[in-house]
């Protein structure tokens, strides 16, 4: 690249940068496309939209057919944000809250009250028409029952239930003359497939329709064109995307076990205040210009052009955050702040590339080539095993599991992208414009080998010291508390208690006047606040309360806050996170972990590896999880973001050393001694693991100081896991597939 170039290509890194920042920050146009402001946010940033709804038609439901309905209901709210929460409130009742909107009329209409759905013949058995057009409620023409749901379930006529349609979906497709139409695509239970072909195949031979009730009407009579077998079906005649969305949804939501009404929609506040929002942003901005100094301290001028990547890197995200319409919450932003200290880890493995080169007697120009040339493999293969993980994890996870592999799969794709393509323009704009000397770049110091090997049992043996203390500490805590982990409301559930006070409190006020008499009372600092929008009403969720601290709360807010207590109105509320999002959230990560496997195995050609790197993941998770048992860290929804933050952490520092023994075995003699290569290995590449986890760990240590406390109970484990990770990374995961290795030629002789 010639000296002008250099000047040219730095000059447009520099307008895009303050270009995209700008409209980052400001936005473009009249509706601020772009603004980070946009960005949708979660109930805990921005409030949203709470909606009860009520069981129709049973005393008392039956515990299974709640769960199933919550769990369909939390599956079709993710529509709206993947941050939307379903949970059981009372007996028989469904809280539905979802972020960032704020008409909860239009929230009913679109999702549809839930009620009974119906597929219906159009004849009985003794060929008289269950329906025909006539004159409904409204005084228009349309088609009317003529007979009482009650009579054609006795006689037969409804050919199928909601409960055997599994997912309906609007859609658009090419008619026989090209044109496009807007068509409902319905996929039906392997019930529902057989009970469909039948009642298809007796409407086409006798010309019929089937019509589609729900909720007292008959919203859609498609004709029967021809038999449908396969279980698959699609209703066409809708005059827009919109109108097949419609549909679509009311069929979704007529497939619910329970019958369903609206008992009170709000508009709630935030959870938490402006100044958490402010407080975690001071920390990224903060943690950011740390490591960027540390970069530039530790790596002179290629740190220098990883701070303006790293300033790239940040700004794409939120503008590509907006983009996708992803929501964020509070730890999705903790989240965000991670991942910028992640990035550096590309980075900080080409740089140890280049200085290496250079220790050879390369020129700066080849080393900077090579060394880009050589760190691709373990840049590659770590993140997209990482991006494998995302992927199974957005597409089978639910809640918050969903948004996590969301952000994840942002960042990863950014992180690359900046490291590989932008740091290295900026890096040969700088040779370019004259910046060649050595010395500006760094010489590798020729380490002589630590023998890591030979410290296997004390490495292993300390893993295993750690690992059966946490099972001791989570049996303590079981018999303690009955409660092996601090399990926060999203998994235990507890009570949600409305006060109605006499002035409108702010989220600041709310936090530092009310929660301190509400935790006096519970003992326990897991509490959280809503603000009913309009109102002086504010939603208090907090552990299951008994008769008696139920009491004391009512006295409570009328000695210190004057409250009526006619107007302290207690539930019992479920967990947000259900039976079945776990399921899903743990069967998410295991076969996350198997395809992680399989791509280290035909990656790097040797199962072994692939073990190794999943069993220090597997001691990693296990180790974190002894510290959430020590020190009784809450356990919410940041516990599965920490945990599959962990899992990518680790695996991509593993990768990175597994790189190197790859390499190094390629280029060794046949009789070389494998444990010294192991060694070799871990030492070249001991440079990057330290300043990777220095850099991680300064972004969150950060976030832990001036992060409000639900942002410290993510942020400290966290950096637990860091350190474990960067332990388990160097003295466990080459030992380890050392001693596979070796076991490997003892059975073949």
């Amino acid at each position: 690249m010639k000296k002008s170039r250099g000047f040219l290509a730095l000059l447009a890194i520099l307008l895009v940068t303050v270009g995209m920042s700008y409209v980052a920050y400001f936005g473009v146009g009249d509706g601020k496309t772009g603004a980070a402001r946009n960005i949708k946010q979660g109930l805990d940033l921005a409030g949203g939209v709470s909606i009860t709804y009520q069981v129709v038609g049973e005393e008392q439901p039956s515990t299974e057919d709640m769960a199933d309905t919550i769990y369909k209901l939390q599956q079709r709210v993710e529509g709206y944000s993947t941050e939307a929460q379903v949970y059981q409130e009372g007996e028989d009742r469904i809280n539905i809250e979802i972020p960032g909107v704020s008409d909860a009329n239009a929230i009913l209409t679109e999702l549809g009250r839930p009620g009974s759905l119906y597929f219906i013949a159009q004849t009985d058995s003794q060929g008289n028409e269950n329906y025909s057009l006539g004159i409904d409620e409204s005084g228009n023409m349309a088609y009317v029952l003529n007979k009482s749901i009650e009579e054609l379930q006795a006689d037969g006529s409804i050919v199928l239930n909601g409960n055997q349609v599994d997912t309906a979906d609007a859609a658009q497709q090419q008619d026989e003359m090209g044109n496009t139409e807007f068509v409902v695509s319905l996929i039906l239970t392997a019930d529902g497939k057989q009970a469909f072909a039948d009642a298809t195949t007796k409407a086409f031979q006798n010309g019929e329709t089937i019509a589609i009730y729900y909720d007292g009407s008959l919203i859609s009579v498609p004709s029967v064109n021809s038999a449908i077998t396969g279980g698959q079906a699609y209703i066409t005649g809708q005059s827009s995307f919109e109108e097949a969305e419609q549909l679509a949804s009311t069929i979704r939501i007529g497939g619910l076990k329970l019958e369903l009404e609206e008992l009170r929609s709000n508009v709630v506040g935030a959870q938490l205040g402006s100044d958490a929002i402010k407080t975690s942003l001071m920390a990224g901005a903060i943690g950011l210009a740390i490591v960027i100094v540390f970069m530039i301290f530790v790596y002179y001028i290629p740190g220098l052009a990883s701070g303006i990547a790293l300033v790239i890197y940040t700004v794409l995200t939120l503008l590509t955050l907006n983009a996708f319409d992803i929501t964020l919450t509070l730890p999705g932003i903790a989240g965000i702040i991670l991942s910028i200290g992640m990035a550096v880890d590309a980075n900080v493995i080409i740089f140890a590339r280049i200085r290496e080169e250079i220790a050879t007697g390369k020129t700066v120009r080849s080393s900077i080539k090579i060394g880009f040339d050589k760190a691709r493999s373990a840049i590659l293969d770590g993140n997209i095993t990482t991006l494998i993980a995302a992927f199974v994890l957005g597409l089978m996870g639910t809640g918050p599991v969903k948004g996590f592999a969301q952000t994840l799969a942002i960042g990863i794709i950014l992180s690359m992208f900046t490291a590989l393509f932008v740091t290295r323009i900026i890096l040969n704009s700088f040779f370019a414009i004259g910046l060649q000397s050595e010395k500006l770049y760094g010489v590798a110091k020729e380490r002589k080998p630590i023998n890591f090997v030979s410290k296997k049992a004390i490495f292993f043996g300390l893993s295993i010291v750690m690992i059966l203390a946490g099972f001791v500490f989570l049996g303590v805590n079981k018999a303690q508390t009955g409660d092996a982990l601090n399990y926060s409301l999203e998994f235990k559930g507890g009570t949600s208690t409305n006060v109605t006070f006499n002035e409108d409190y702010s989220i600041a006020d709310i936090d530092a006047k009310i929660v301190p008499v509400i935790e006096k009372i519970t003992g326990d600092g897991n509490i959280q606040t809503q603000k009913v929008s309009g109102t002086n009403e504010v939603i208090i969720k907090t552990r299951t309360l008994s008769v008696e601290e139920r009491e004391a709360f009512n006295v409570a807010m009328v000695e210190n806050f004057g409250v009526d207590e006619g107007k302290i109105v207690a539930e019992t509320i479920s967990a947000t996170v259900s039976k079945e999002m776990s399921r899903d959230a743990i069967l998410a990560v295991v076969i996350a972990t198997i395809c992680m496997l399989i791509y280290i195995w035909f990656r790097f050609k040797d199962i072994r590896f692939a073990a190794s790197a999943v069993l220090a993941l597997l001691h990693d998770v296990l180790v974190v999880l002894a510290f959430y048992a020590l020190a009784k860290v809450s356990v919410g929804n940041t516990f599965i973001a920490c945990m599959l933050t962990i899992v990518g952490y680790s695996i991509n520092a593993t990768i990175v050393i597994f790189d190197r023994i790859r390499e190094n075995l390629a280029t060794a003699t046949k009789n070389a001694d494998v444990a010294e290569i192991v060694n070799a290995s871990i030492t070249q590449t001991l440079s990057r693991s330290i300043n990777t986890s220095i850099t991680t760990f300064v972004m969150v240590a950060v976030l832990y100081v001036l992060g409000v406390t639900s942002i410290r109970e993510f942020a400290l484990p966290l950096m637990v896991g860091i350190v474990c990770g960067a332990y388990s990374s160097v003295c466990i995961t080459g030992p380890l597939w050392f001693v596979m290795k070796k076991l490997q030629k003892k059975e073949a002789n």
